[in-house]
């Protein structure tokens, strides 16, 4: 709690959190304060045993984050607790994130192009934090698009649809939906049900994001969709791997109501999401 509260004070809006109860913070990290060209968002999860007898679980996001220069500050991290095992580490995995971004920015290398989608991301930073979403400590996983191929083109049951309570904040309306599904076809015709409703298919973004179970190959199939709104997808499937969900597709609706929210939309989109799981 200490260290959480200092990182908090030391970082102010650049620390996030994302889940209090589950202890999941981001911080979004950049070469320097005035007009950073280079911006990593680190995503830890806390666990229990943090910091006697565990490490902290983590994504390291950016567009640009790839191959070797991902394998290269993964190392440093793990070079970081080991020679710190049983205290507090995260100051120092920030600051050393920060040297790397600082080097790149003093290096040769092009400055990175990042998309941006979201309707809030021009004007708030919220919209930064997980830019690029990649499975955290999960034995192997096929990402697959829902899009199947026409040999998968079966007939099948469409399954139940069940639509949780909407959230409402400053004119913004979040809404869950969910559906047990046990393929990919099932996952496209929910979708495709969802749609022919017109208040659904008018809404500012549908995220959502699924994951089913293969028995044979005791794998997981799993995709996300952002649907505009910049990482909540990500977000979204993250939420459903630590709740440990399967065979379920959930859907978030957000209608926009021309006021900015900030991270706020990330809470009320995992809010909806686990509400309507938990029920």
């Amino acid at each position: 709690i200490d260290e959480i509260e200092a990182l908090s004070s030391i970082y102010g809006d650049d620390w996030c959190v994302v889940d209090e109860d589950e202890k999941i913070y981001c911080i979004k990290i950049n070469d320097c304060l005035d007009q950073p060209k280079w911006t990593i968002c680190l995503q830890v999860i806390l666990p229990p045993g943090y910091p006697t007898a565990e490490p902290p679980i983590y994504q390291l996001n950016a567009p640009w984050l790839r191959g070797q220069d991902y394998i290269e500050l993964a190392n440093s991290l793990e070079e970081i607790y080991v020679q710190n095992l049983g205290e507090s580490i995260l100051y120092l995995w920030v600051e050393k994130i920060r040297e790397v971004l600082i080097e790149k920015a003093q290096s040769s290398d092009p400055e990175p192009g990042i998309k941006k989608t979201s309707e809030e991301v021009d004007e708030d930073d919220g919209g930064d934090f997980l830019l690029d979403y990649q499975p955290i400590q999960e034995e192997p996983i096929k990402m697959l698009n829902y899009i199947t191929s026409e040999s998968q083109e079966v007939d099948e049951e469409l399954p139940p649809i069940h639509h949780g309570n909407p959230i409402t904040d400053r004119r913004s309306t979040f809404q869950a939906h969910l559906a047990p599904v046990v393929t990919p076809r099932q996952v496209k015709r929910v979708l495709e049900k969802l749609y022919e409703n017109k208040k659904i298919a008018s809404a500012t973004h549908n995220i959502y994001a699924y994951r089913i179970y293969c028995e044979g190959k005791q794998t997981f199939l799993q995709d996300c969709e952002d649907d505009g709104e910049t990482a909540a997808g990500g977000r979204l499937l993250h939420l459903m791997q630590i709740l440990n969900v399967q065979n379920v597709l959930v859907v978030v609706s957000r209608w926009y109501g021309g006021i900015l929210l900030g991270p706020d939309r990330f809470k009320h989109i995992n809010n909806c999401a686990r509400n309507i799981l938990v029920e």
